[in-house]
């Protein structure tokens, strides 16, 4: 059973992880008063008090191939975090996301006797299906932020806590769109995409050109529309604006952050797989997803791939909702097709607005208390 002043390790491998990591450690704070908190984070979690054994930013990688260079360094960075771990003992550790690194950590803990718990599901459902076996030895409790997960892992015998999305609390039912607008100093009159190329360099280095290309392209043929793109941190800012300079574009404001709020100031979005969909999902935006990655890692995944949906709101949804522009058919041709799709439909969008809510209300559920108390049980089993 664990003390009053427990000592939790969480492993969190980027930003989205960060967010998680840090409204769970809050939740806990309030359980147990005295507790500390050990692992890998960012600065969120640091703020809640994480002695982060290395920087989080030394996780961070995307694609298959583009890890290849980086393993040595990972393999090394893991061994010693599994060595520092195995020295604390911790009562649990906490796993955030990034399956491939910290899977292998909760496996070597758990086999020590030490509980853990992995935050946020592998896409086990989708590709790799036969990791269940691997997660099944590696985890006491998995964390689902959504239903469907919770299901599979019932199904496969892991014990699973489905606990809702911390972004679905977070984030209003409906946020005011002319009072972003004016937040953010953009043209209250317009009709706004807003575009977001990704956080991490390998992402905006493969979208950025062609969404840029499709600005320019839809901004010729359409003056009523205004384009912004908020940088997801200062790195991609740099990366965005080195292409950009010399050359005038009125009709596109870049801003720092608030990726959120310029999704909600918005009409439309164009962006990237991965979580800020779901936040488009939760402001209630159509959207066009697109994505591309190395034609290596782009085949190894589609090998392994149990689905062709990629898209979490057309996976929330049980259907295809909103339109996935993927690999080779991410042209900017092809986007501009479907973003003027739902510029020339607006019952269309509207429509569309009805499912989302109702995914919204499934998702919301005090996700950090929850995992939180989900956590605070797996300590206090005998």
């Amino acid at each position: 059973m664990a003390s009053t002043s427990p000592l939790v390790a969480l492993v969190a491998g980027e930003q989205s992880g960060d967010i998680l990591g840090a409204g769970l450690m809050a939740a806990l704070r309030q359980r147990y008063p005295g507790v500390r908190f050990i692992g890998v984070g960012g600065s969120l979690m640091a703020e809640q008090g994480l002695e982060s054994f290395f920087p989080m930013e030394r996780l961070s990688v995307m694609g298959i191939t583009e890890v290849l260079g980086r393993l040595p360094e990972l393999f090394r960075l893991r061994r010693q975090l599994v060595d520092f771990l195995l020295q604390q003992k911790p009562d649990v550790c906490i796993g955030i996301d990034a399956p491939d690194f910290n899977l292998g950590i909760e496996r070597r803990l758990r086999q020590a006797g030490i509980r853990t718990t992995h935050y946020v599901s592998p896409s086990v459902w989708a590709w790799r299906k036969g990791r269940v076996k691997g997660i099944r030895a590696s985890v006491d409790l998995m964390l689902a932020l959504l239903p469907f997960e919770a299901q599979f892992y019932r199904d496969h015998d892991v014990p699973v806590e489905f606990v809702g999305h911390p972004l679905a609390d977070k984030i209003p039912m409906r946020m005011d769109a002319p009072a972003l607008r004016a937040q953010l100093n953009l043209p209250m009159q317009r009709t706004i995409i807003s575009v977001l190329p990704g956080s991490r360099g390998g992402e905006v280095k493969a979208l950025w050109p062609t969404f840029l290309k499709v600005i320019d392209e839809l901004a010729a043929r359409r003056p009523e529309l205004h384009f912004v793109v908020p940088a997801a941190n200062p790195a991609r800012r740099q990366q965005i604006d080195a292409t950009l300079a010399g050359q005038s574009r009125p009709y596109l404001t870049v801003i720092d952050g608030h990726s959120r709020e310029a999704m909600a100031a918005s009409d439309l979005v164009l962006l990237a797989s991965g979580t800020a969909t779901l936040e488009a999902l939760l402001v209630k935006r159509p959207m066009v997803i697109a994505y591309r990655v190395g034609w290596i890692t782009y085949w190894i995944a589609r090998s392994l791939a149990v689905t062709d949906i990629v898209g979490l709101p057309n996976l929330l949804a049980g259907q295809t909702v909103v339109p996935e522009v993927i690999q080779g058919n991410m042209t900017a041709d092809n986007l501009i097709a479907e973003l003027e799709l739902w510029l020339d439909a607006p019952q269309r969008a509207a429509e569309l607005v009805e499912r989302f809510d109702q995914i919204h209300q499934q998702l919301s559920r005090n996700a950090s208390e929850r995992a939180a108390a989900a956590v605070s049980a797996l300590m206090e089993q005998e």
